[in-house]
C-alpha cells in the first residue's frame, strides 16, 4: 500500500465524517503497522519498523487521551520519518515543548490533523458558533477525545484567529506556542506578571477562567509600548501545578506583515 503523508486523505479513504468514526488502529494497520500494548521502560511509545512493515508499541497504563495522541503520533512518524528507529519521551508527544526536534514537532503536528481535521473543525465549529475560547476548546477536545492541551494547540495552529497558547508552572514558563499571524517577536515572560489574570489561577488557587478577559500585553510581554496594546486572556489548570492560557490578540501592531 502506497504511503500517505496526508493525515486528512487517509481519514477520507476510511469515509469518516465525525470524529468518533476517526479508529487509529484501524488506520495504522492498513499502513501496515501493528499496535501493541506493552510496558516500556524510558519512553512513552515507540516504533520500530523493517521494510514496508512496522510495530508500534504504547504503554497500557495512563490517561487514555494521551494513549491516543501517542498512537496518531507514531502513526505520523511511520508514515513521515520511514526508515528511522524513534523512542519518544513524555515531553516529545502532546505538548508545545518539542521546539528544534524536528521529527517530533512533525509528528505531533500529523497527530493533530489525524485526530482533528480542518473539514471536521470547521464543521464542529459552527455548532459553537464560531466561537474561540476555552469553552469552546474544552467542548471540542471531548468531541474529539483529545486532551486539552493538543486540541489547544490545534485550534491556536491553524491560524484563523491570532492567538498565543502559554503554559506555565511555578517554576515559569515551560512552553508557547502562536498562530502564524502573530508576529514571531511577540515572545511572552519567562514568569508569570502578578498583573495577568493566570496568575491567581495558578498561585493563589482561583478558579479556571469562565470567559476571555480583557488583559495588557505588557502583563504577557516585555517590550516599552506593550502597555499600549490590549489582548485578552483565559486560563485553564491542565494539571495541579500548570496552567495553560489562551492569548487572544486584538491590536494589529500584534500581527505578522
Amino acid at each position: 500500500m502506497r504511503t500517505i503523508r496526508d493525515p486528512e486523505e487517509l481519514l477520507r479513504e476510511f469515509g469518516v465524517s465525525r470524529p468518533d468514526q476517526i479508529d487509529l488502529e484501524a488506520i495504522a494497520w492498513t499502513q501496515n503497522a501493528r499496535v501493541q500494548y506493552r510496558h516500556l521502560h524510558g519512553c512513552e511509545a515507540r516504533i520500530i519498523g523493517a521494510g514496508n512493515r512496522a510495530k508500534i508499541s504504547l504503554k497500557p497504563d495512563g490517561n487514555p487521551r494521551r494513549r491516543r495522541f501517542s498512537l496518531a503520533h507514531e502513526i505520523g512518524h511511520w508514515q513521515c520519518h520511514r526508515g528511522q528507529t524513534l523512542m519518544c519521551q513524555s515531553d516529545d508527544i502532546e505538548t508545545g515543548s518539542t521546539i528544534g526536534k524536528l521529527p517530533e514537532r512533525a509528528a505531533d503536528r500529523f497527530a493533530a490533523q489525524l485526530l482533528m481535521p480542518e473539514f471536521l473543525i470547521r464543521e464542529s465549529l459552527r455548532g459553537y458558533n464560531n466561537r474561540f475560547d476555552m469553552g469552546t476548546i474544552k467542548a471540542m477536545a471531548e468531541d474529539f477525545d483529545m486532551s486539552l492541551t493538543a486540541a489547544a494547540i490545534r485550534l491556536v495552529e491553524r491560524n484563523t484567529q491570532p492567538s498565543l497558547l502559554v503554559c506555565h508552572n511555578p517554576k515559569g514558563r515551560k512552553w508557547f506556542t502562536r498562530s502564524p499571524k502573530v508576529d514571531q517577536r511577540w515572545f511572552p515572560m519567562d514568569h508569570l506578571d502578578k498583573d495577568s489574570l493566570a496568575f491567581d489561577v495558578l498561585f493563589g488557587g482561583g478558579p479556571d477562567d469562565r470567559m476571555l478577559r480583557a488583559s495588557g500585553a505588557d502583563a504577557w510581554f516585555d517590550k516599552p509600548w506593550a502597555d499600549e496594546i490590549p489582548i485578552k486572556e483565559q486560563t485553564a489548570r491542565i494539571y495541579d501545578d500548570e496552567v495553560l492560557t489562551l492569548l487572544v490578540v486584538q491590536d494589529e501592531r500584534m500581527l505578522a506583515d
